[in-house]
């Protein structure tokens, strides 16, 4: 669920991760031909960027012709996502098919200016093939060589040797041929989204066109097309953990076709003259991008300012069912069968209530400490109910994990509504990417040790971390705070989540310190401290800081299980050996969320069941004498 950096090391060949402490050239060692590509990558990128980098559009521009997507900011993206339109800025088949056309068609024009008898119709169909194999390897190499491209290479090649044999068979047999060649070249492509959703749209189109009896006008097949893609993709982005964004089909309606006829030909066109006028015709070659790519970016920002929300999560079967039956009415020319599948199709997948209609029900209440590295985000549900405490960290531009880990792990346990959002305090590690989690979800309440630095950042009123109870279906929900004039880490909201069923409770400390420590352990501090339970598991106090979890405190605290959640092999050092000696002196078994990964906690009536994630994973994730078995505990 979410983005796993194990996944992405494993899917891009990457067998160990190291830390850069210093640069030095060596010229002894020779620079391979995989070495002068990226050097000759990154030359080309650098020219790109010294032509076109005043470019108003120049993100734009470096996604469409290079790839190159580091230039797209926080307000690209959210556009983007909220239109279901990333796809246009990742270079895929849509880009390599528009290449192979427009070189076919200049290749065939170009040859028939030769003499008649020149060549026989057989060599000039080789030869207009062998133009566009190349002109689209050209254009792979690029665009950086990434796995969708070498995918999407592969179907052109294959498309192409199909209509160069001019057989009369089956649309299927290349689609067959390109899946096979692709998992002959990587047998784990399955594990990339991308996979899914480009073979997905390409076997959606052959679905509801091959086959048929005559042809559709122009107009017809584009509407055809976008939404046998826009319905035929819908479950598979479920699978994936992905939304439909409902906006996508009006974004993408006009949106590919643009991209396709005006602002890809424009661009390559453009690339050409300004590298053949040697740069002096750059400022109108730049003009005319803006001119298309404005046109282009005002259509997809008019499109995300409508609140259409997305399609709703319903169980996978039941999305696949309607999927199909939806395709069938859209190839099936009867209109009456097109009307009752669509009907019926609009009536159990669109949200009619609004964004928000209601959570999933969980059939115990569970606490999910998600692993979002060097900081914390914790999810607790009971019953339809939905505590989020903390929203892990965020670098600007680089890493979020409300967008990578928190969003899609909440998608996924069918989340719709966060009934109760506790923010520690306002530390980025704890509450960053808080406007990313208020974009994808309705929150009723939010509670912070520091309201007037989190208030404005959320569209709710931000309370106080007042002492006092929360009551939710099976569990009793307690609030504590340092009762003196505190902030940062001593201004942390410390909560209880109690399961009286069972006698067992999960303690959530923040970042306090020792002295609120103290605090607690004296008059000021909370009541349900002083009771005995069953099973205890406490969250240490600043993610195993030697500032906090003091022996005195430990020892009052007295926890079964203690978790720290820290980043592996942080330069922070956290957890610090002194803690980790102090819990298990006193009986607790350590866990961390660097070596188990998420770590799960279900109340039961006879405990606590905790489940670490990494042993159900892959084995490049769980095999012994990998990372996270060798992960200690100091």
């Amino acid at each position: 669920m979410g983005f796993r950096y194990e996944d992405w090391l494993f899917r891009h060949g990457y067998r160990a991760t190291g830390s850069v402490k210093q640069v030095s050239a060596a010229p002894e060692l020779s620079c391979a031909l995989q070495c002068q590509y990226h050097a000759w990558h990154w030359r080309a990128s650098k020219k790109l960027q010294r032509w076109f980098g005043e470019a108003e559009y120049y993100p734009l521009i470096a996604s469409l012709l290079m790839g190159n997507r580091g230039s797209l900011e926080d307000h690209h993206w959210q556009v983007l996502k909220s239109t279901g339109t990333i796809h246009l800025v990742a270079i895929s088949g849509l880009h390599l098919g528009l290449v192979a056309v427009g070189v076919g068609l200049l290749a065939r024009w170009g040859l028939l200016l030769l003499p008649v008898g020149g060549l026989s119709e057989q060599g000039r169909r080789s030869l207009v093939f062998l133009v566009v194999v190349l002109s689209c390897l050209v254009y792979s190499l690029l665009a950086g060589f990434t796995v969708p491209t070498r995918r999407a290479l592969v179907m052109v090649v294959a498309g192409g040797w199909y209509l160069l044999k001019a057989r009369q068979q089956s649309g299927w047999r290349p689609f067959v041929l390109a899946l096979a060649v692709v998992l002959l070249m990587d047998p784990f492509a399955p594990l990339d989204q991308g996979f899914w959703l480009s073979f997905g749209a390409v076997g959606v189109l052959l679905a509801v066109f091959s086959g048929r009896l005559g042809s559709s006008g122009w107009l017809s097949a584009l509407l055809i097309a976008q939404l046998a893609v826009f319905v035929g993709l819908w479950p598979m982005l479920m699978l994936v953990h992905q939304g439909q964004p409902l906006a996508g089909f009006a974004a993408n309606l006009l949106a590919v076709p643009w991209v396709s006829f005006a602002v890809m030909p424009v661009l390559f066109l453009g690339s050409i003259i300004a590298l053949l006028s040697g740069g002096w015709l750059l400022p109108w070659v730049s003009a005319g991008f803006d001119l298309v790519l404005g046109a282009l970016w005002w259509w997809l920002e008019l499109v995300a300012r409508f609140p259409a929300g997305q399609m709703q999560p319903l169980p996978l079967p039941l999305a696949a069912g309607l999927a199909l039956l939806a395709l069938w009415g859209i190839r099936w020319r009867d209109w009456r069968w097109r009307a009752l599948l669509g009907v019926t199709f609009l009536l159990l997948s669109v949200p009619w209530s609004g964004p928000g209609i209601g959570n999933s029900v969980a059939q115990a209440p569970e606490v999910r400490v998600l692993d979002v590295g060097q900081g914390l985000s914790v999810v607790v549900r009971a019953g339809g109910r939905v505590m989020v405490y903390d929203t892990g960290p965020e670098v600007a531009g680089v890493y979020s994990a409300a967008d990578s880990v928190l969003v899609p792990n909440l998608r996924a346990m069918g989340v719709e509504v966060i009934d109760l959002l506790v923010l520690s305090h306002a530390d980025n590690d704890h509450a960053g990417g808080l406007e990313t989690l208020s974009e994808h979800f309705a929150i009723k309440r939010v509670i912070s040790g520091e309201p007037a630095l989190i208030a404005g950042r959320v569209p709710v009123r931000v309370e106080g971390c007042r002492p006092g109870n929360i009551r939710w279906p099976g569990l009793v929900m307690s609030l504590w705070q340092n009762p003196l004039p505190a902030d940062g880490n001593d201004a942390s909201c410390v909560i209880r989540v109690y399961h009286p069923s069972s006698n067992s409770d999960f303690v959530l400390t923040g970042d306090i310190s020792r002295k609120v420590e103290q605090l607690m352990l004296g008059g000021a501090g909370p009541e349900w401290l002083e009771n005995r339970v069953a099973q205890r598991v406490v969250l240490a106090p600043h993610h195993g800081s030697k500032t906090s979890s003091s022996t005195r405190w430990v020892q009052a605290v007295a926890p079964d299980q203690v978790i720290y959640t820290a980043g592996y092999r942080h330069h922070f050092g956290h957890p610090h050996a002194e803690v980790t000696g102090r819990y298990r002196a006193s009986g607790a078994v350590p866990l961390n969320t660097a070596c188990s990964g998420q770590i799960t906690l279900r109340f039961a009536d006879s405990g606590l069941l905790i489940g670490e994630l990494w042993q159900t994973q892959p084995f490049w994730i769980a095999s012994p004498g990998l990372a996270r078995s060798e992960c200690k505990i100091p």
